[in-house]
């Protein structure tokens, strides 16, 4: 008899760390689940691990070779017998006994929903640092109408791949991971699952989050590759497009104003400490060449992106670059009130920079982003 739930654990290099999310997993109150340890051709004692657990619903499958990480998460979720399909990573783990019970609950009582995630405690080396403040949706649990929870995450990936338990017939009817978007293809599917069905959420934090440099996320980061901007970029102009086909959407500004958003960040600062790599002009401009629709939606998106290099600029210190910017972005679009204000603000000199500062406040836009 097939199990509710299958968790899959694709493992490379962390047997170290294994027992940990799996024993979080075997300690769950509700019992009705497979475990599937994707073991990815690891040089490390992965095997001998693995089988330590001396518990049936425990399964361990190798690849004979390497065949990537997203096609190992794809043959796990393909393998997969239950009713939802929850991918974990083996450096995270379930915080506390009832999870499971909870996220099943969840997902029985609310057949329109395609998948439930939760908030997450970050951890760095053994210590807890807090909860991470971009998986942070309220404190409230909620049930969101796809549609309108697209909205909000195309502002910025809120979810950890590792906090989604999702139905598998939603990876039987919309597709499995992207193989073309290595770094981001967690992001792109759960925007087009929200196309299609409800998203759930639970504001309690279950699930802890490991930040170490052998992380996914940290390997793309280094060696001066701009993967993980690229992915994102190309991650929502895919989306937007097919929310286009679908109905969802009747015009791409509110689209345009996110992947601006995240253009920005990725040509002029990048994220907080500065090691992800910085994203080339060059690669951009062949970006932005293959994704606008028309001359009308390149421009529209060419004036969101001097806005938004505008706010860049003001965030860190730049005040004239940042008036500049302004101004490029109300040549093209001279009725953006909003724009003037910051420009002229600007303008003033030290006092408007100060009305402005207080006006918005010293947070950076995205300082909580991912």
């Amino acid at each position: 008899m097939a199990p509710i739930v299958s968790f899959v654990v694709p493992c490379y290099k962390l047997a170290d760390l294994l027992p940990e999310c799996v024993n979080s997993i075997l300690a769950q109150t509700y019992e009705d689940f497979e475990i599937l340890i994707m073991d990815n051709c690891s040089p490390d004692n992965t095997p001998e691990v693995a089988a330590s657990f001396n518990d049936p619903r425990v399964q361990h499958i190798r690849n004979e070779t390497n065949l990537g990480h997203v096609r190992n998460f794809n043959k796990g979720i393909t393998m997969a017998r239950g009713k939802y399909v929850w991918l974990v990573s083996p450096d995270d783990w379930l915080r506390g006994r009832d999870v499971l019970r909870r996220y099943v609950e969840m997902m029985e009582q609310n057949p329109g929903v395609g998948y439930v995630f939760c908030r997450a405690i970050e951890v760095q080396g053994s210590k807890e640092v807090g909860v991470a403040q971009w998986t942070d949706c309220g404190k409230e649990d909620r049930i969101w109408e796809g549609p309108k929870f697209l909205m909000r995450l195309i502002r910025g990936d809120c979810i950890v791949l590792s906090s989604a338990m999702a139905r598998k017939e939603c990876y039987d009817k919309y597709g499995l991971f992207s193989l073309e978007m290595p770094h981001a293809n967690d992001w792109y599917l759960w925007c087009v699952l929200a196309l299609h069905y409800q998203v759930a959420y639970l504001s309690e934090p279950m699930l802890f989050v490991r930040i170490h440099e052998e992380s996914l996320t940290s390997e793309f980061n280094q060696g001066g590759n701009p993967i993980c901007s690229i992915d994102e970029l190309n991650a929502l102009w895919r989306v937007a497009r097919l929310a286009e086909v679908g109905g969802v959407i009747s015009d791409r500004r509110a689209f345009n104003s996110a992947i601006a958003t995240l253009a920005a960040w990725a040509l002029k600062y990048g994220p907080p400490g500065g090691k992800r790599p910085g994203l080339a002009e060059a690669d951009f401009e062949v970006l932005l060449r293959s994704h606008v629709r028309d001359s009308k939606d390149e421009e529209d998106f060419r004036a969101r992106l001097f806005m938004a290099i505008g706010d860049e600029e003001f965030w860190h210190g730049h005040s004239k670059e940042a008036a500049n910017s302004y101004w490029q972005g109300l040549r093209l679009r001279p009725w953006w009130w909003r724009t003037w204000i910051k420009y002229l603000l600007l303008r003033t000199g030290g006092v408007g920079i100060s009305v402005r500062r207080f006006l918005l406040g010293l947070r950076h836009p995205r300082a909580e982003a991912r």
